[in-house]
This record gives C-alpha cells, sequence and structure tokens, in this order.
C-alpha cells in the first residue's frame, strides 16, 4: 500500500548575502581580538598578588588612582608593552594572523631586494611592525571604519610596513633570499651609552 501522508518540503537552504559575509567576517575578527585581549586582562588579574588588593586606611586617593587605571587593564596593547604569558599569546595571534591571511596575500617572491625570514617571530623589529600592522588591519576592516577603511589601512599601513620590513637593510638583511638555502640570523642592535655618573 502506497504511502499517501501529505510530506512536507525540504527547507531552502539559508543564503546570506556577499555584503553580509563581509560584516559577519569582520565582527568575527573583531570579536577574537576583543577575546584575545579579555585572555590577556583575566592572565593578569590571576597572576596579581592578593596583597595588592588589600590597601592600608591611611593611602592617599593618588594612589588608589593608579590601582583603579592597572585594574583597568594593560597601559598598551602593543605586544612589546605585554610580558610573559600575555606576551605568547599575543603572539600566537598574530602569528594566525601572519601565516593564514598576511603571508597568502601578501607575501609575494622572496628575493635579495626583498627578503623574508621564515622565523620572523624572533625579530623584535618584525614583531613589533606585524603587530601594530595587525592592530590597524583589526580597526580598518571593520564595518565602523567605513567603506574606505580597507583602503586606507593599505595606503597608511601596510605599505609602509612591507616597505621596511622586505629592504634590502631592514631586519631580514641577512635571513632567507632563497627557499633552496635557508637562512636565519638576527641582526645584532647597538649596545646602549654607558653614563657614568659621578658624586
Amino acid at each position: 500500500m502506497p504511502d499517501t501522508s501529505p510530506t512536507t518540503p525540504d527547507p531552502e537552504p539559508f543564503r546570506v548575502s556577499d555584503g553580509d559575509l563581509d560584516d559577519l567576517a569582520s565582527t568575527l575578527a573583531k570579536t577574537m581580538a576583543e577575546v584575545r585581549q579579555h585572555g590577556v586582562l583575566l592572565d593578569r588579574l590571576g597572576s596579581e598578588p592578593e596583597s595588592a588588593a588589600v590597601q592600608p586606611a591611611d593611602e592617599a586617593p593618588e594612589a588608589e588612582a593608579v590601582d583603579d587605571r592597572q585594574a583597568d587593564g594593560p597601559a598598551s596593547v602593543f605586544i612589546l608593552a605585554l610580558g610573559g604569558e600575555a606576551y605568547a599569546v599575543e603572539l600566537a595571534g598574530l602569528s594566525d594572523w601572519v601565516n593564514h591571511l598576511f603571508l597568502p596575500v601578501y607575501g609575494r617572491e622572496i628575493s635579495t631586494s626583498r627578503p623574508w625570514c621564515a622565523q620572523w617571530h624572533e625579530h623584535p623589529e618584525a614583531v613589533a611592525r606585524l603587530h601594530a600592522l595587525w592592530l590597524a588591519w583589526q580597526q580598518f576592516t571593520d564595518t565602523e571604519a567605513g567603506l574606505s577603511g580597507p583602503s586606507t589601512w593599505h595606503r597608511d599601513h601596510l605599505d609602509q610596513t612591507l616597505a621596511h620590513l622586505r629592504a634590502p637593510d631592514g631586519p631580514f638583511a641577512a635571513c632567507t633570499t632563497s627557499a633552496s638555502r635557508p637562512n636565519h640570523r638576527v641582526l645584532a642592535a647597538p649596545a646602549p651609552e654607558q653614563t657614568v655618573v659621578t658624586a
């Protein structure tokens, strides 16, 4: 006997327009950055000694203001201002962005006139410049940056960073110029001047 019960049609697949996908990608990137920053704050709060939370009753209001500013979070989100686990967490996020977005899109061919180092994370200048570029990317690819945000990021941030990082005398000057001959060397930085204090 054939089945005569009414059948319900399969639901239509959910479709998202391209414009909405861009908004979703931007929102996701912003949310991921906020989650990383919250993780950094939680790490810092968890590592503070308990004695810092108890203050003597006669402590000055200026000291309370300083403590309030410290409780609000780090003074800077810049990677060079972070230390320990907070630095490692931020570097991991930066590495994901560099390896999965930056290099596949903007990596270009490696040559003596445009060097690159696969161990870029061991070059402090490269870490600093790439992190600044990533922070700007998060800001200028957000929907709040407007339609010209990505163009501004390319012009004001990406082009300048690439010019400095991949310059023949940049931080990778002594590193890889050929995939068949990998090379990595961190160039020595000038030693700080020693000042002599006389009494």
